[in-house]
C-alpha cells in the first residue's frame, strides 16, 4: 500500500484506504439474542389481543375483539380502556413515549414521538382519543397536489387489526394517514379497502362450495433480499449514501459467476448481525423463519412465515426498520436498492400471496376433495383472468427508478407481466377449455377428482419453479417476484388484492345469472372458467422470462412490455383503473391522479440525484485522478527517453486514459446541460420520460463505461472509490 506523505489533505483515496484499515481490525460483534426458547419471548414487545385479554375486562375484550376481526369501529369507551391498558402494560417495559407509526408515500415509514408524562398533571397519560387519533403536518409529505403548504391538517387513524408494538422506549401505533379531506395518503389505506373487497368477493364464491364460510383473508409472506456491507466502506462512497446505489464499480475479477455463494456458508459477521435482528424481530411478532445466503456476494434473504396480509406488509417494513439500526451495532450497512451493485443480482421482495377462508382451508390448495377441487379452479383460474385483464396496472404497482435497474436484466422477471403454472396444470386447463376432460397415466403421484366429467384430474404438487416468471404459481400460492426489495408490499398487494376481487365479483355475477336461466350450478361454473381459460392464455408462459425470443412473442401476443417507470406509471389513469377503483370505493380519480403524481416526482428527484452524483464524482474525484495519474505517466515516459530506455510500454495506457477523460469531460458536460433543458419542464409526466430517456439511457452507461474503464487503468493506490471485491467479499 503506497503511504501517502501528506496525511493532513484529505483526498477521497486517503478515505477509502482509512475505511479498509477499519474493516481488516474490526472484531466481530456479538448478538444480543434473547434468552430462553423463541417460543418464550415471541411476541413479548407485541400488545396483541393475548396481553388485550389479561388487561381489559372480558365484556370490553369480547366487544373489541369482535370488531377488530370484523374490521368494525371501536367505540371511544373501548378505545379509553384499551389505552389505558395499553399505557400501563408500556410503561411497565420501560416506555417513556409513544408515536402514530404510519406509511407516507414516501416509500419510507414516520413517526412524531409524544411523551406520557404530562407536567401539567404531573402524571403518564395516554387518552383514547389520542390513541385513535393524531394530527401530524400533512403538507410536508408528498400528496400530489392534494394539499396546498399552507393546508397543513391531516390525520392519522389506529388501525386496530395491526396490533402496537415497542421499539426502544417508544409505544407505536399503526395508522392509516388522510389529509384534513379524507383523500388517502399512504400504503396502508388502500390496502385495507382492498382487502375487505376481497374478503366480500371470495366469500361470495365460497359459499357456492361451502355454506359456513363467512370471512376470507389474503395472507402474504415475503421473501425480502438484500445486501450487506461494513459500514466505513458504505461511508467512504458518496454515491451508496445518497442513492443507495453504486453509479461507478467496475466489477471484480470474480462475481457471482461460480454460484458458489448461493445458500453457502454465511459470513460469521452476517451470521451475528442476522440473529440479533432476528431476535428484536420475533420479540414484536414478526414470525421470520428462514436465512441464507443469495445468489451474488454480499446479498442475503430473509423470510418469514405467512401472516393476513395487512400484518404481513406492516412487518416487512418493519422489519427492515430494524434491520437499518441492528445493523449499527455490528459496524454493518444494509442495503435493500434493487440494484446496488452492477453486474450482480438485483434484489426483490418476493411476494406470495394466497386465499384463506375462516373454515382453514388454503383457496389456492388443490386437494383430494371433489368440491374443494372446483373452488381451487375456481379461484386459480380467475385469478389468472385478473392478471391478464390487469397486467398494465401490476406492472404499475412494482414501478419504481430502482426496479428499473432490475426488471429484465437476467436475474429478475421481465417487465412483461405473465403467469407461470407449471406444465401439468397447463395441460389440464388446455384439456378443460377444448375437450372438458384430460387422460393422464397414473404413476406413483396422487391425483385429485373433481367429480364431475367435465372437470379433469389434477396432480397434487405438480408446479415447477421458474425464477424468470414475474407471477408463478408454487403448488399453494402465487408468488409476486417482480416486486423490487425496497417496495412497500401495500401498493402491489392493494392492486393484487383489488384485481382478484374485482374478479371474483364478476364471476360471482356471471354463475347467478346462469343459474337464474335454469342451468346447474356445477355446469354454470365450469362452463364459465372455460371461457376465462381461453380469454385469458395469452398471458400464460411456460418458458425462458429472459429470453429475446419471450419478448417478441409476448409482442405478438398482445401483451404489455412497458420498460420504464414513467410510461408504466399511466395504466393508474387510465380509464379501466379509474373504473377499477371507483367502483370499488378503494379510491377517487383524484387520489389516483395524486398518486401517479407523487410516483413520477419521485422517480424525477432520484434520477435526478444520481444524474448529480455522476457529474460530482467524475469532476471532482475521477478525473482529477486520472489526469494526475496520465501526467505521472507521461513523465515517466520522457524520463525513460532522457535515459535513452524504450518507453513505448506506457505510451498505449497514457493513450487509453487520455481517451477515457476525454469522453467522460464530454459526456458530463453534455449531460449537465441536457439536466438543465429537463430541469425547465414544467409538466411531471414530460419531466419524467425526459429525464428517462435523455438523461438515464442517454447518459448513465456511457459515463459509467468511461468511469469503470478508467478504475482498471489507473494506479490502484490513487483510486478514490472503494471497489467491488472491496465490498462484497465481507467475512
Amino acid at each position: 500500500m503506497k503511504c501517502h506523505s501528506n496525511t493532513n489533505e484529505f483526498t477521497m483515496a486517503n478515505l477509502r484506504f482509512k475505511a479498509l484499515e477499519l474493516v481488516e481490525g474490526r472484531s466481530t460483534a456479538e448478538p444480543l439474542v434473547p434468552e430462553g426458547k423463541i417460543s418464550e419471548y415471541f411476541g413479548t414487545d407485541v400488545f396483541g389481543l393475548e396481553k388485550m385479554e389479561g388487561a381489559l375486562a372480558p365484556s370490553i375484550f369480547k366487544q373489541v375483539r369482535k370488531a377488530i376481526e370484523n374490521g368494525k369501529k371501536i367505540t371511544d369507551d373501548q378505545a379509553e380502556a384499551i389505552a389505558q391498558a395499553v399505557k400501563t402494560w408500556a410503561i411497565e417495559k420501560g416506555v417513556t413515549h409513544y408515536t402514530h407509526w404510519f406509511q407516507p408515500l414516501t416509500g419510507s415509514t414516520a413517526e412524531k414521538h409524544d411523551s406520557f408524562f404530562d407536567a401539567s398533571k404531573g402524571i403518564e397519560v395516554l387518552k383514547g382519543s389520542a390513541l385513535v387519533r393524531q394530527e401530524p403536518d400533512a403538507s410536508s409529505f408528498p400528496n400530489g397536489g392534494i394539499r396546498s403548504t399552507f393546508e397543513a391538517r391531516g390525520y392519522t387513524a389506529w388501525d386496530p387489526s395491526s396490533p402496537m408494538f415497542v421499539w426502544g422506549n417508544t409505544l407505536c401505533i399503526p395508522t392509516v394517514f388522510v389529509s384534513y379531506t379524507g383523500e388517502l395518503l399512504d400504503y396502508k389505506s388502500p390496502l385495507l379497502k382492498s382487502l375487505d373487497a376481497v374478503n366480500k368477493a371470495a366469500t361470495r364464491v365460497c359459499k357456492y362450495f361451502d355454506r359456513n364460510v363467512s370471512k376470507v383473508s389474503a395472507s402474504l409472506g415475503c421473501e425480502q433480499e438484500y445486501f450487506v456491507v461494513d459500514r466505513a466502506l458504505f461511508n467512504s462512497r458518496p454515491d451508496l449514501v445518497l442513492a443507495g446505489r453504486t453509479v461507478f464499480g467496475s466489477h471484480p475479477a470474480k462475481g457471482q459467476q461460480l454460484d458458489d455463494h448461493y445458500f453457502a456458508s454465511i459470513p460469521t459477521r452476517v451470521y451475528n448481525f442476522m440473529r440479533d435482528f432476528e431476535g428484536e424481530a420475533l420479540k414484536m411478532g414478526i414470525p421470520v423463519s428462514t436465512r441464507h445466503n443469495e445468489v451474488a456476494p454480499a446479498q442475503f434473504e430473509v423470510a418469514p412465515l405467512y401472516e393476513e396480509v395487512n400484518m404481513a406488509s406492516d412487518h416487512n417494513k418493519l422489519l427492515q426498520d430494524i434491520m437499518d439500526r441492528v445493523a449499527e451495532r455490528h459496524d454493518l450497512k444494509v442495503l435493500f436498492h434493487e440494484k446496488p451493485f452492477a453486474g450482480l443480482n438485483g434484489s426483490g421482495k418476493h411476494n406470495n400471496f394466497s386465499l384463506i377462508a375462516d373454515t382453514g382451508v388454503n383457496l389456492f390448495q388443490p386437494s383430494s376433495s371433489a368440491r374443494d377441487n372446483l373452488q381451487f379452479l375456481v379461484f386459480f383460474v380467475n385469478t389468472i383472468m385478473a392478471v391478464y385483464e390487469h397486467a398494465a396496472l401490476l406492472r404499475a404497482s412494482i414501478a419504481s427508478a430502482g426496479n428499473d435497474h432490475r426488471l429484465g436484466a437476467n436475474e429478475a422477471p421481465p417487465a412483461i407481466v405473465s403467469v407461470f403454472i407449471g406444465s401439468e396444470l397447463s395441460a389440464v386447463l388446455d384439456e378443460l377449455e377444448h375437450n372438458g376432460n384430460v387422460k393422464v397415466e397414473k404413476g406413483d403421484n396422487m391425483y385429485m377428482k373433481l367429480g364431475i366429467d367435465k372437470i379433469p384430474e389434477i396432480l397434487l404438487d405438480n408446479t415447477d419453479r421458474n425464477r424468470t416468471s414475474p407471477f408463478a404459481f408454487t403448488g399453494n400460492k402465487f408468488e409476486y417476484r417482480a416486486v423490487g426489495s425496497d417496495a412497500n408490499c401495500g401498493a402491489p398487494m392493494s392492486v393484487l388484492s383489488l384485481i382478484v376481487a374485482d374478479r371474483l365479483k364478476k364471476f360471482a355475477d356471471a354463475v347467478d345469472a346462469e343459474v337464474e336461466k335454469g342451468k346447474e350450478k356445477r355446469l354454470a361454473i365450469v362452463d364459465i372458467l372455460r371461457e376465462y381459460i381461453k380469454e385469458s392464455k395469452a398471458v400464460r408462459f411456460e418458458g425462458d422470462g429472459y429470453s429475446q425470443e419471450w419478448e417478441d412473442e409476448a409482442e405478438r401476443r398482445g401483451l404489455p412490455n412497458v420498460k420504464s417507470t414513467p410510461e408504466a406509471l399511466d395504466a393508474y389513469t387510465s380509464d379501466a383503473t379509474v373504473s377499477l377503483f371507483e367502483s370499488t370505493g378503494v379510491m377517487s380519480r383524484r387520489e389516483l391522479e395524486a398518486r401517479k403524481e407523487i410516483l413520477l416526482e419521485n422517480y424525477v428527484r432520484k434520477i435526478q440525484i444520481e444524474s448529480r452524483l455522476m457529474s460530482d464524482l467524475a469532476t471532482n474525484h475521477v478525473i482529477p485522478t486520472a489526469v494526475k495519474y496520465q501526467n505521472e505517466l507521461i513523465t515517466n515516459a520522457r524520463g525513460l527517453k532522457d535515459l535513452g530506455l524504450d518507453a513505448s510500454g506506457v505510451i498505449p495506457t497514457i493513450e487509453k486514459v487520455s481517451q477515457y477523460v476525454s469522453s467522460l469531460t464530454e459526456d458530463i458536460t453534455a449531460m449537465v446541460n441536457e439536466r438543465k433543458e429537463v430541469n425547465q419542464i414544467e409538466d411531471m409526466e414530460e419531466q419524467a420520460l425526459a429525464y428517462c430517456k435523455n438523461i438515464k439511457e442517454r447518459y448513465f452507461d456511457k459515463i459509467r463505461h468511461s468511469v469503470d474503464k478508467l478504475e482498471l487503468y489507473v494506479d490502484d493506490e490513487d483510486w478514490p472509490l472503494a471497489k467491488y471485491r472491496e465490498m462484497l467479499f465481507l467475512r
